[in-house]
Formats: C-alpha cells, structure tokens, sequence
C-alpha cells in the first residue's frame, strides 16, 4: 500500500474517532490487531475487543489531530483526546501490515502548568 493511501486511511480513521462513528473507526485495523496502553498496563486483542472496549467507553470523547508522521509501515499520529472536556495529548504508534494496522501503541499525557524557571525561553502554543 503506497503512503497516500495509508495516510488517507488514517485521515478517516481520526475523522471517524472524533464522530464516534465505531464501525468507521475500527475498519483500519487488522482482524488479529493488536492495540496496548502501556501506562495502563493493557493489552486488547482482535479488532472486535478493541472496537467493543472504545464502545463501552462512558465518556465523551473529542479528537484533534495535531500532526501525523510516517512512511511504509510505521506510522506516528499526535493527537488531542478530550474526555468530558478534559484534554490529554496523545501519541498513536501504528503498525501496518497489508494496509492495515496490525499493531498499535498509545501513549497519554496530561496537561500541566508551564515551568516558571523557563519562561524567557518559551513562546505559549495555542
């Protein structure tokens, strides 16, 4: 699969996330996907557990893509997830094989205060 169609797919995959529109979302992956959150400690297997576990979710969820990066089979989306309002930003770690993701790793950070001591140094992002 060439990267334009990669990156196309990961365009409505993002598209599909923020519309929770579960069936959408879910058609990248592969059928024996593997998705892991390791600060959770969790690992899902099969793309039917990962879909069921993002639809048991309670909270609403809104997703800001703030840059996507890659090539061939790896490939890196920064995001924005906000639960209830409340944003982390977030790193998705793709993994393709056959054009379809077959592993993926995300990792979430919460916001924080900036630090006092670098100030001079720093411009705010929006």
């Amino acid at each position: 699969m060439e990267d334009l169609e990669i990156r196309a797919a990961l365009d409505r995959h993002w598209a599909a996330s923020d519309a929770n529109d579960f069936e959408a979302e879910h058609r990248i992956y592969q059928e024996d996907a593997v998705l892991e959150y390791p600060q959770s400690g969790e690992r899902i297997r099969g793309r039917q557990h990962i879909q069921l576990s993002r639809t048991a979710q309670p909270n609403r969820k809104r997703f800001t893509v703030r840059r996507i990066t890659g090539a061939g089979d790896l490939w890196v989306t920064e995001y924005v997830i906000t639960y209830d309002g409340q944003p982390s930003y977030t790193v998705s770690i793709m993994e393709f094989r056959d054009g379809k993701v077959a592993r993926e790793t995300q990792y979430f950070g919460d916001p924080f205060a900036p630090g006092p001591s670098r100030a001079q140094w720093v411009e705010r992002m929006p």
